[in-house]
């Protein structure tokens, strides 16, 4: 599995409770986490730069290009 394919790009639309972690309308980058997915969370890379579990309703999965996405995992 490649980098781009192990990681998935979503946008933050909710963040109560989680204000100083998370920015709406920000895209982070998720992990892939089953278990965490079981449970109805993501693997998030939040401002920090470390990754945390977080409610998946808080985002929405983001389609681009591949060339753009490359670009945004690579910044």
């Amino acid at each position: 599995m490649t980098k781009t394919q192990a990681k998935q790009l979503v946008v933050c639309v909710e963040n109560d409770g989680y204000a100083v972690s998370l920015e709406k309308r920000k895209i982070y980058v998720a992990l892939r986490d089953a278990i965490a997915e079981k449970h109805h969370m993501l693997r998030i890379v939040d401002e920090s730069g470390e990754d945390y579990l977080y409610p998946k309703a808080f985002f929405r999965s983001i389609a681009l290009p591949l060339a753009v996405k490359r670009a945004v995992l690579a910044a």
